[in-house]
């Protein structure tokens, strides 16, 4: 009996499959910056989740004997003037960052994602409408619409929540957090979500016109179930890489409006509000605003450098 030549044996072996989500993994780990910046969102998300055991300190409590006290092995990130361990409030303003950040980015897509699908999957009038919308809503400048809506919107909900806790003695109306948390959330959201509406509709402008919709149509699906099975799930790739980035810009807007005073205000602690309270001493005491500062610039170039390799990973036709 001859021998079966080897070369016939390696071709008759089965390949294996090809995996999207692997090969992007791989891609992606060979991306040094990439890299880089999903460990650095990583350990952020891990001290967001975990920052009151990772906290030396209270972030609320006062050492006056210890104000504006420089770094040192006892206090990290030193002291402010109200002798508050700043490293601590470091850590829980990862939490109201994170928080903000998932939840208002979220937010966002969903509207988006619902919007654009319907203008790009149904066309007009839905189209023409939503895309109004959205353009009418990427003019208003930012911060002047969250201005109008916690001026507008603060002073009524914290009377309300005033009125609940006289007519029912619950503490958590007065626990006012969670009325700058609602604000921030909508106010965010609003401003936030007509970037993902326009990425979403140019993805299943595109994505319809394939021939597994036509075969889908010809089959009798509803339009709401190609939506469903077809559309979106094929939509989702650049959307992925979006969000990515839109983590990082919701971080940096939640610490500007905070800065000016339209955030999450004091005692949360949030970086924008830390930043806001340095920048006042800076001169004097420069690790009240270096520490928060730091970390802000590294949590968004952290983010930028993750959504720039997920696109070349997700991507890899288009980043060549």
């Amino acid at each position: 009996m001859s021998a079966i030549p080897l070369s016939t044996i390696e071709d008759t072996q089965e390949e294996p499959p090809v995996n999207l989500w692997r090969d992007a993994w791989h891609r992606l780990k060979r991306n040094k910056l990439a890299l880089f910046g999903l460990i650095v969102v990583l350990i952020l998300g891990f001290t967001a989740i975990f920052g009151p055991y990772l906290a030396p300190y209270d972030y609320l409590g006062q050492d006056l004997q210890a104000r504006n006290a420089v770094p040192s092995l006892h206090h990290l990130f030193g002291t402010d003037d109200l002798g508050r361990d700043v490293f601590s409030r470091v850590v829980f303003g990862t939490r109201t960052a994170f928080l903000v950040a998932i939840v208002v980015t979220l937010i966002a897509v969903a509207i988006g994602l619902v919007l654009g699908a319907i203008a790009g999957f149904f066309g007009n009038p839905f189209d023409s409408a939503i895309m109004w919308l959205t353009d009418v809503t990427m003019s208003v400048p930012n911060l002047l619409l969250v201005v109008v809506i916690n001026a507008s919107l603060k002073t009524p909900i914290a009377k309300w929540m005033e009125a609940q806790y006289m007519a029912t003695l619950n503490p958590f109306y007065r626990q006012t957090i969670w009325v700058d948390f609602f604000l921030v959330f909508g106010s965010m959201a609003l401003i936030s979500w007509p970037p993902y509406a326009r990425l979403v509709r140019a993805q299943v402008l595109s994505i319809r016109s394939r021939p597994y919709i036509t075969a889908a149509q010809a089959l009798g699906l509803s339009n709401w179930l190609i939506m469903k099975r077809y559309v979106v799930p094929n939509a989702l790739g650049p959307l992925i890489v979006s969000v990515s980035a839109g983590l990082g810009t919701a971080m940096v807007l939640e610490s500007a409006f905070s800065f000016l005073g339209v955030g999450v205000n004091p005692p949360t602690p949030s970086w924008g509000n830390m930043i806001s309270d340095g920048l006042r001493v800076w001169q004097h005491y420069p690790h009240l605003l270096a520490a928060p500062a730091a970390v802000l610039g590294l949590a968004s170039v952290a983010f930028s450098f993750l959504g720039d390799g997920l696109n070349d990973a997700l991507n890899p036709r288009g980043s060549k």
